[in-house]
């Protein structure tokens, strides 16, 4: 094995799926020690973090009926990073027997042995401690919400060996953000904030959906169970369903807050890209599943300029 790069063996025909880079920045950039640990917990891999993060920051123009204090957007971009780092952790500690044989996972640190189990834990636990100190910056509700959020983290790479839906569980936790921005705003979650996250939650379903299938193949090898397994040959009737159920679930909880009617016109915009990726998404063709699956960063940017017009553009209207 080269250091901080894939191990050295045969080459494989085809497309190389494999979703580890060893010529990105943080080969680049960061010390050969440093690689392994930068992988572990996707900091080479921005796209998770963001989706993680755009809907809170959408939640927190919400709860504060404009623009939020660069106080909480910093407490909770920072939150967002460590929280998807530390799911993408323990993920790999509970996958590390089936990575290497799934061709996507198969060059990750732990599975292709650039860190040891041990090393893994030690780096779970210590991004365990700074996220707790982000405690201290929120109020008391908020810090119950944080509490109950850990298990979801850590539960979801188990998830998929019993239920088909993990998913669902991965949605719950990675828009957990959007909860808290109303408690720490608030120090309440009213019905259309939890309206919203719902929707949240089926709508990385329905991206996750489409993931999935790229690993489908392995996981009926493997054993492991994904949305994209039970929704067969009628991924596209079933991701549409998610992703209509996200535009209601939204445009209604933008009524509940009483949004006014920009917001409803970038409603319109995300109904119409949920709209084009059902067109393009193929169970046939799950290689064409990552372009769709990054180009929901575009509905998390959206969702924010729905949030921000709904309330910033109030006092011109």
């Amino acid at each position: 094995m080269t250091a901080g790069g894939p191990p050295n063996g045969p080459e494989r025909a085809g497309p190389d799926l494999s979703d580890m880079r060893f010529d990105d920045w943080v080969a680049r950039w960061l010390p050969v020690s440093w690689g392994p640990y930068a992988r572990l917990c996707r900091l080479d891999r921005p796209v998770g973090t963001w989706l993680t993060l755009l809907p809170a920051l959408a939640a927190l123009v919400q709860a504060a009926d404009g623009l939020p204090t660069l106080w909480r957007i910093a407490v909770f971009s920072l939150g967002a990073l460590l929280m998807r780092g530390l799911g993408c952790t323990f993920n790999d500690i509970f996958d590390r027997d089936f990575d290497h044989r799934v061709e996507r996972t198969r060059f990750r640190p732990l599975t292709s042995g650039q860190l040891t189990l041990r090393a893994a834990l030690w780096f779970a636990l210590a991004q365990i401690l700074v996220s707790a100190t982000l405690l201290l910056a929120i109020n008391a509700y908020s810090r119950w919400l944080a509490l109950a959020l850990l298990p979801l983290v850590v539960i979801y790479p188990l998830c998929k060996r019993f239920t088909y839906w993990p998913q669902a569980v991965l949605g719950a936790a990675f828009n957990w953000g959007m909860l808290m921005a109303w408690s720490d705003t608030r120090d309440a979650v009213p019905w259309y904030a939890v309206a919203m996250w719902l929707g949240a939650v089926l709508w990385q379903i329905g991206y996750d959906a489409i993931y999935a299938y790229i690993d489908l193949r392995d996981d009926r090898m493997l054993g492991l169970k994904s949305v994209a397994m039970r929704f067969g040959d009628r991924g596209r009737a079933w991701i549409g369903g998610m992703y209509a159920a996200t535009a209601f679930l939204w445009t209604a909880s933008g009524w509940g807050m009483g949004m006014d009617w920009p917001y409803y016109l970038v409603m319109a915009v995300i109904a119409g890209h949920f709209v084009w990726q059902v067109r393009v998404f193929d169970v046939r063709h799950p290689e064409r599943g990552l372009r769709l699956f990054r180009s929901n960063m575009q509905v998390g940017v959206l969702l924010i300029a729905a949030a921000l017009a709904g309330t910033v553009l109030r006092p011109w209207l």
